[in-house]
């Protein structure tokens, strides 16, 4: 979010959007029960947390106040909170990355339960100490959400170049079908193949962050490590390739990005206007609460984001997080022991984890979750990619990106690239150069 999203509306100049529940400091407040104050990462699951976050307070009399950073500005309201008395005492990681920049804030959680109760426990943020300091709370799936019903419409035309989606299994497939469902768009009564490339400020995210992911994780896979000082490059061909094919059919033009959202993408899909859309498990709240949405639950699947590599034909959708939950090491002793007991319950508990495994929809790595199935079509079909054997998911590996800011310097050259006025040259340099340096300038 990611973790790993992303989609709420919510205004672009507010730093934050602060829940229904009275601030509290993180001092010994509730009759020295401690607070909890969660600074959460993602805009389309603030109704959710305060929800969740609602019940425990009335459960148990703890304080607890959801706070959720606007699209795109995590880091910079995790920044300003942190230095506050009374700051988060719950927060989020974004990986290795994350942890050395935020470790003196994290907490030691290797003795929690929650920690101890991951099904896997080499998903756990580590430190060099071997210390756990970050705690994955959901792996989540990205790809191409595609209309079922939009689709099977497209092969049943008589001169349809794909036939099924079970042809789509590479880059020159996806590319024949994308580019002749726009060439009938008509027929097929929408505005183009692909919903809307989101541009505008912080809303970039599915491509400096999502899609960028290929290039680099096809890369370290041949490479045979899992960070690089250094990138080759040798996948940014195939990275321009899937972006242009976004952007040349598409519901708007290319010169019209800049000043779409991610909302406008996600109702664009919502109201049957395209076929298909890059993004997440995530995605399906928002896309069932359109308003006026056509699509229906069983015509909701994913495709794998295909780029040209090699046995990409078995590497099924993105499957990881981004997301580790960290506790701030300089809240009072109360309050750090208060959000570790709500994250034990929310995690280890069958209360918790049916809470957040309906509201906030997580497929969460713990032991409560076994039993739990994904309520949503597209969790079930990560929750299905994680359970096949013969699928080799895409890793995250936009964790290991050098830092937000080389993330917003990338969407900030894409979109220049897809406004027509820089070259995919700019683009490559930039992500070659600036990573370099910025690898070099964090040891």
């Amino acid at each position: 979010m990611r973790r790993m999203t992303k989609f709420a509306a919510v205004a672009a100049a507010a730093a934050l959007s602060i829940g229904g529940f009275t601030a509290c400091s993180n001092s010994d407040e509730g009759g020295g029960k401690g607070t909890v104050y969660y600074l959460n990462f993602k805009p389309e699951s603030e109704a959710a947390w305060k929800e969740i976050a609602s019940t425990y307070q009335k459960k148990t009399g703890v304080k607890v106040k959801i706070v959720t950073a606007a699209s795109g500005k995590y880091e910079e309201t995790l920044k300003s909170e942190l230095g506050k008395s009374g700051g988060p005492t719950l927060f989020n990681l974004n990986g290795p990355v994350g942890l050395k920049i935020w470790q003196k804030y994290a907490a030691n959680l290797t003795d929690t339960d929650f920690a101890k109760k991951l099904t896997d426990k080499s998903l756990a943020l580590k430190g060099d100490d071997g210390k756990t300091y970050g705690v994955p709370f959901a792996l989540e799936g990205y790809g191409i959400i595609y209309n079922k019903a939009i689709m099977d419409k497209y092969f049943a035309l008589p001169d349809a170049k794909v036939k099924s989606i079970d042809e789509i299994k590479s880059f020159d497939k996806l590319k024949e079908a994308a580019e002749d469902i726009q060439a009938h768009k008509s027929d097929l009564g929408i505005d183009g193949a692909f919903a809307s490339t989101s541009f505008s400020p912080g809303e970039d995210w599915r491509w400096n962050t999502h899609l960028a992911n290929y290039p680099v994780h096809y890369e370290l896979k041949d490479r045979k490590v899992s960070d690089a000082k250094e990138l080759k490059g040798t996948y940014f061909e195939n990275f321009k390739n899937i972006f242009d094919l976004y952007l040349k059919n598409s519901t708007v033009k290319p010169s019209e990005t800049s000043a779409k959202n991610v909302t406008d993408s996600m109702s664009e899909f919502a109201l049957g206007k395209a076929a298909m859309v890059q993004n997440g498990n995530w995605a399906y709240s928002q896309i069932s609460k359109v308003n006026g949405n056509t699509v229906k639950p069983d015509d909701v699947h994913f495709l794998p984001i295909y780029v040209g590599a090699k046995g990409e034909d078995k590497a099924g959708i993105a499957i990881g997080t981004e997301n580790f939950l960290a506790v701030n090491a300089k809240a009072s002793k109360a309050s750090q022991k208060a959000s570790i007991d709500f994250a034990n319950w929310l995690f280890t508990s069958s209360e918790g984890a049916k809470l957040v495994s309906e509201k906030l929809a997580f497929i969460a790595p713990f032991e409560a979750f076994k039993s739990l199935a994904p309520a949503d079509p597209l969790g079930k079909e990560v929750a299905e990619t994680m359970n096949k054997k013969d699928v080799d998911p895409v890793k995250w590996d936009f964790t290991v990106f050098p830092s937000k800011e080389f993330k917003d310097g990338l969407g900030q050259h894409l979109a220049q690239y897809a406004a027509g006025k820089e070259k995919w040259s700019d683009v490559t340099d930039y992500f070659k150069n600036e990573w370099k340096t910025q690898k070099e300038s964090s040891k």
